[in-house]
């Protein structure tokens, strides 16, 4: 299995509309096939730690069977019509991949 978690800062001026518009975008990795499972959320309310960072807009988490997988989830043409539709919409993207 492997585990590909993103970060997204996102632009402080963009209108509410372009929001909800990042959320479908990202929501719609989900229709990929190399994708197990696909969780979006934004930080949680579970209080201020000096280990926890929630100076990010959105985090998404995609699981897929394997490397391979996740290979095929980079080249996928909803992940690439992804980027170059939203690229412009954050300041800063982090990414984790575990295994």
């Amino acid at each position: 299995m492997l585990i590909h978690t993103v970060y997204f800062w996102l632009k402080p001026d963009l209108t509410s509309a372009q929001h909800a518009e990042f959320r479908r975008g990202v929501d719609s990795l989900g229709g990929i096939k190399a994708v197990e499972k696909l969780y979006v959320g934004t930080p949680a309310a579970t209080g201020a730690r000096p280990i926890i960072d929630s100076s990010y807009s959105v985090a998404l988490t995609v699981v897929c069977k394997d490397v391979a997988a996740h290979d095929a989830y980079q080249v996928d043409p909803i992940h690439l019509a992804f980027v170059a539709s939203f690229k412009t919409y954050w300041t800063r993207v982090q990414i984790y991949d575990a295994a």
